[in-house]
C-alpha cells in the first residue's frame, strides 16, 4: 500500500459533488485534487458519460462514477470501459447506505415473500430523476435478497383506483422538496408488524468522504466493475 497522496481529478470540478470533493479533500492531507490523478470521478450527467470513459481511458486513470439516471444503453458502454480498466459504479457514495444495501438484502431473503417491501425517497426540489438511483439500488439489492428481476416484479407511481398490491410486488414512491440532501426508507411490512430501514444523508459531504473512500479502494484495481459493496468488503 502506497504512502502517496491520492491523486484525484474531477470531471465536473464545478459541479454540486465536484465543490464538495474539492472541500473534503482540502482537509485530508492523504489526498489531492489534481489535473493528472490515479482516479477520475465523473459526478456530472448522463449525456457525459461517453465523454468521460473516453478521459479515463486515454489518461489510463479509473473511473468512479456517481452520476444517476443512466439509460440502459450506459450498461453496455460501462462493461465496455471495464474490460480496458477499473470502473467503480455507484449510484451512492455513502458508506452507510452501502451497508444498508446489504441489510436490506438480507431482511429480503430472512422475511420472505409474506412481507410486503415499500421504498420511499426524497430528495430537493432540483434532482432530475425519480426514483433515485439509491432507491433503485436498495431495490436491487432486495430483489436479490427474494431471487426475483426487480423490473418485473416493481411498482411506481400509483395514481388512481383499482390499484390493488401485486404479490412479491417492490414499490417506490418518490417525494421532492426544499434542499433534502437525500432520505431514503425501505418498509418491510409483514402480518401485524413492520421493519424499517433507514438513512438520512445530512450534507454532500458524506458522499464526497465516500467517494474519496472508493477512490482509495479503487486505486491501482485491475480492470473490471467494481461497487460499493466492494469498498465495504460485502
Amino acid at each position: 500500500m502506497t504512502d502517496a497522496p491520492l491523486r484525484l481529478t474531477l470531471f465536473a470540478p464545478e459541479g454540486r459533488m465536484g465543490l464538495a470533493i474539492v472541500a473534503a479533500a482540502t482537509d485530508d492531507a492523504s489526498v489531492a485534487v489534481v489535473d493528472d490523478g490515479e482516479v477520475l470521478i465523473d459526478f456530472s450527467a448522463p449525456a457525459a458519460l461517453h465523454a468521460s470513459i473516453a478521459q479515463a481511458r486515454s489518461a489510463g486513470m479509473a473511473l468512479l462514477i456517481g452520476t444517476t439516471g443512466l439509460d440502459p444503453s450506459a450498461d453496455v458502454e460501462i462493461a465496455e470501459a471495464a474490460r480496458h480498466m477499473a470502473v467503480l459504479r455507484a449510484a451512492n457514495t455513502s458508506l452507510g447506505v452501502a451497508l444498508m444495501g446489504d441489510l436490506v438484502e438480507r431482511a429480503a431473503r430472512v422475511l420472505g415473500p409474506d412481507w410486503d417491501i415499500e421504498i420511499v425517497e426524497m430528495h430537493h426540489r432540483l434532482k432530475a430523476d425519480a426514483p433515485s438511483g439509491t432507491a433503485l439500488a436498495l431495490g436491487e439489492a432486495a430483489a436479490r435478497g427474494r431471487g426475483i428481476d426487480l423490473a418485473a416484479n416493481s411498482e411506481r407511481g400509483r395514481d388512481g383506483t383499482v390499484l390493488t398490491r401485486s404479490e412479491g410486488a417492490i414499490g417506490f414512491a418518490s417525494l421532492r422538496g426544499g434542499t433534502v440532501a437525500g432520505d431514503h426508507d425501505v418498509i418491510f411490512a409483514g402480518p401485524e408488524e413492520r421493519l424499517i430501514l433507514s438513512h438520512r444523508a445530512e450534507t454532500r459531504a458524506i458522499f464526497a468522504r465516500g467517494a474519496i473512500a472508493a477512490a482509495r479502494f479503487l486505486r491501482g484495481k485491475p480492470a473490471g466493475i467494481y461497487s460499493m459493496r466492494d469498498v465495504i468488503g460485502g
